[in-house]
């Protein structure tokens, strides 16, 4: 399979690419940057760069020929708002645009624990608000494939490849996001499937297999 990774440079991005590669995944790093090229030439996966400023239909032609695209791209914790809802909701849906475009179909996002459910938003609401209607989108206005993976706090710890599905409240290492994206590209039962997931007992290959 080739995986096309938005956001490739980020912490659950870089996890991303290097579980695929290691797979046997074929892999193009979507970057910002030609600075960022050889950290991911020299694992071994192609480089794209891919500008979240640019129309769909630009965005589209960067796409082209992959099987799958991940959204993993985010504005940060040191950007002002207005990146949030330029990156993690506009950014986002010009991709399922760009994705459409492109004639691929399936599409895999990192959202966020509860951000279907406002009551439980906690105080960075316009990061929840940006993550609800990008789902809200890709579910609702889109045929593609989508899977939507909603982790709960992240952490830098070592992945435990355990996991639990849809609580709401937990935390989860970035390594293991990771290694759920992974199982959900390769597993059609994830298709149209959007679930929270925090750290627990069941391994992440089995618990996929339960969606």
């Amino acid at each position: 399979m080739k995986v096309f990774v938005i956001g490739a440079h980020g912490q659950i991005g870089k996890l991303l690419v290097a579980q695929l590669l290691d797979r046997g995944d074929e892999v193009v790093a979507g970057i910002r940057d030609v600075k960022q090229r050889d950290f991911f030439e020299d694992q071994g996966a192609a480089t794209q760069l891919y500008d979240l400023n640019e129309q769909p239909d630009e965005l589209a032609k960067a796409l082209t020929g992959a099987d799958a695209v991940v959204f993993s791209a985010g504005s940060g914790g040191k950007t002002g708002y207005d990146q949030t809802l330029l990156i993690d909701l506009d950014g986002a849906v010009k991709s399922m645009e760009a994705t459409e475009k492109a004639g691929i179909k399936r599409f895999v996002i990192i959202s966020a624990m509860n951000a279907e459910d406002r009551t439980r938003w906690t105080a960075i609401q316009p990061y929840y608000v940006a993550k609800h209607y990008a789902d809200q989108y890709l579910r609702d206005e889109t045929d593609l494939d989508y899977t939507i993976v909603k982790p709960g706090t992240l952490t830098n710890d070592a992945g435990s490849g355990g996991i639990q599905l849809n609580q709401q409240k937990g935390k989860i290492a970035r390594e293991d996001v990771a290694e759920v994206i992974v199982a959900a590209l390769h597993n059609d039962q994830t298709i149209k499937k959007e679930f929270a997931v925090s750290e627990g007992q069941t391994p992440i290959n089995e618990a996929m297999a339960q969606l």
